[in-house]
Parts: C-alpha cells; sequence; structure tokens
C-alpha cells in the first residue's frame, strides 16, 4: 500500500487548537499508515509539540493565498482537512489541486470544499453553543473514525521541563504550586478584577504558604495586569512577565501546578488538556462552547441578566459578569480542590 500524505490545517486560538487533540487523535488512529502533516502559525505548533499525532509540520507564513496553494502543491496532499473556518484555507487547498477537502460550510467557502458539515444552529439560524471538542470531533466521525474519546491531550519536552526546574527552584520546596492566568486575548469583558486575584493570593498564601506564578503573555495590555496584582499585595508573588518562560516552559510549569486560576482563555486549555486542577472564570461566554467534562475542573459562571452575551468588550460598561465572581467564591472552590487527594 502506497503512503498517502494527509494535511491537517489547525485553528489559530490557542484553545481551540487543543480542543482539536482528540480529534486528532482519531485521525492519527485513522491514517496510521498515511503520513499526516499540520500546518499552522508558530504558536500552535509550540503549544501542541511535541504531538504523537502528526508527522510533519508545515508552518503557515503569511496570506498570500497563491503562495501558500503553490507551497502545499508540492506535496501532493489527497486530502485537506480544515479546522480552520476561515475562506481563505479552503481557496488555497482548491488553488493546490487537493482532490479531497473537508471542513464546515462557513464564511461562503462551500463551493470550494468537497466534503462540507455544517454546524448546529438555533431555531433562529443564530449558531447554538457546541463544544468545540464535538465540533471537530464531528469531522473525525464524518471520516468514518472511532470518536468516544473527548479527552484532551497535550505532551511535555523533558528538556523544557529541566529548564523550568533549573530557573524556579522554589517548585522543588514541597509548597503547593499555583499559576494564575489574569489575562485574555479574546477581550477585556473576560477579565476578573486585578484587585479580586491579589485577594485570592494573599488568602492561598496565608492558608497554604502557597508559591504564586502568574501567567500572563507577552504584550504591555496583560504585563500591566500582572504589575497591578503584585503591587497590590504585600506578598512575594512570581511574575512571569519579569521571568520569562518559553510555551513549552509554562506546560512544563502548569504540570506541576497543584491548581490553576484562570480567566477563560488559551492557557485554560493547556491545564484542563494536562489534567490539573482548575478554577475556570466564565462571564461573558457560555461555557458550553468550551465544554469538556474534566473531573479536576470547576466552572464559576456569572448569574447576571446580561450574561452571557459573547461579546469582547462590555456592552454596558460595567463588566457585572466578571464583577460577580467573588474572591470568596474562587477561595472556597480552592478549598475543595486542594483537599482531594
Amino acid at each position: 500500500m502506497n503512503t498517502r500524505n494527509i494535511l491537517v490545517w489547525l485553528p489559530s486560538p490557542m484553545g481551540d487548537a487543543i480542543m482539536a487533540t482528540p480529534m486528532l487523535r482519531c485521525l492519527r488512529d485513522h491514517f496510521r499508515d498515511d503520513k499526516i502533516f499540520f500546518l499552522a502559525k508558530p504558536l500552535i505548533r509550540q503549544v501542541l509539540s511535541p504531538s504523537p499525532f502528526g508527522d510533519e509540520w508545515i508552518q503557515y507564513e503569511g496570506h498570500n493565498v497563491f503562495a501558500v496553494a503553490l507551497k502545499l502543491s508540492k506535496y501532493r496532499f489527497c486530502e485537506a482537512i480544515l479546522l480552520k473556518n476561515s475562506f481563505t484555507p479552503a481557496l488555497a487547498v482548491f488553488l493546490a489541486g487537493i482532490p479531497a477537502r473537508i471542513g464546515y460550510d462557513r464564511h461562503n467557502r462551500g463551493m470550494l470544499l468537497t466534503d462540507k458539515l455544517n454546524r448546529p444552529k438555533n431555531p433562529d439560524g443564530s449558531p447554538k453553543p457546541y463544544p468545540m471538542i464535538d465540533y471537530y470531533l464531528s469531522i473525525a466521525s464524518w471520516l468514518g473514525t472511532d470518536c468516544e474519546n473527548r479527552k484532551m491531550e497535550l505532551s511535555i519536552d523533558e528538556k523544557a521541563k529541566k529548564t523550568l526546574q533549573n530557573k524556579f527552584t522554589i517548585l522543588a520546596q514541597g509548597n503547593p504550586t499555583i499559576v494564575f492566568v489574569p489575562g485574555g486575548a479574546y477581550g477585556t469583558a473576560k477579565l476578573w478584577p486585578s484587585e479580586n486575584f491579589t485577594r485570592t493570593a494573599d488568602w492561598l498564601v496565608k492558608k497554604y504558604n502557597a508559591n504564586i506564578f502568574i501567567s500572563v503573555a507577552p504584550n504591555p495590555a496583560e504585563r500591566q495586569v500582572a504589575r497591578q496584582i503584585c503591587r497590590q499585595t504585600k506578598n512575594k508573588l512570581i511574575n512571569l512577565a519579569n521571568r520569562p518562560a518559553s510555551l513549552g516552559e509554562l506546560k512544563a510549569l502548569f504540570s506541576f501546578a497543584d491548581l490553576i486560576i484562570t480567566n477563560d482563555t488559551g492557557p485554560r486549555h493547556i491545564a484542563l488538556a494536562l489534567g490539573r486542577k482548575t478554577i475556570s472564570l466564565f462571564g461573558p461566554n457560555d461555557p458550553e462552547w468550551t465544554s469538556c467534562d474534566c473531573e479536576n475542573e470547576v466552572q464559576i459562571a456569572a448569574d447576571v441578566h446580561c450574561a452571557p452575551c459573547d461579546k469582547s468588550k462590555c456592552q454596558v460598561n460595567k463588566r457585572l459578569c466578571m464583577e460577580s465572581l467573588t474572591p470568596e467564591m474562587v477561595c472556597d472552590a480552592a478549598e475543595k480542590l486542594l483537599g482531594k487527594n
């Protein structure tokens, strides 16, 4: 049997890419005798690597669809599986002459696909909240795979793990390691107030003598959030904005963590994929979109009249949803999770 080349175009958001890992595992089992190529941005390659589900990576560079199509045509792919929903991937694989092109019929690209799926909708035609894990698994099911395993999965690079341990010797001291993720690429509406993270940190240090790491993206807005949390406390917190860690090292840190407290953002999915105890804070977004039935996760969702609104910026300029989530709620959840063996 000749080995075939299969292209999988991965989604760009970190969380979506991690929620696609159950589907990628199914594809690996289904195409076990074939060669699977992942096409993705560098960030996605970093978060998914090392991965047992693909054989080679193709880096997505720029937005020149003709250049991308020319590059893909050289691999002689027999199938292209599009997990990225935009129009450009469908046009690129069409122009590349890939005979089988599978994906969701969205953004007016249906005519470019050979196999089209439709996402669930409400009776009024609006998108129906639907777990992204199942959204991607539906593509694998379409291809005839067994899709019962919904567990997300990430691997840790051992070299990154050792580098992290050498950088932060505090990890070997035996105190609980807790990671805060107070940022969020989606927008300001998702952010839990920095003073609430500070109050939670003070309680965790007092009760558990915890070592608390603050993990933020390397951009000015999130760095400012981390600085605010640190300024508001008398305790010594470890601000990773000042001691940068690679994405591989960050995954390793999460694997050491006894607890992760996070907004609804990409790193939350790293925590869940690694099976860590996690408190997830939901305001404007419906938790159903990212539901994964993880037994170690406690979701604290806003119960206010305007939530969920699925907006990146608060429409009433009060952020009632995130303000309604109190430090006491989070501390109670932390006590229950840290009490588990």
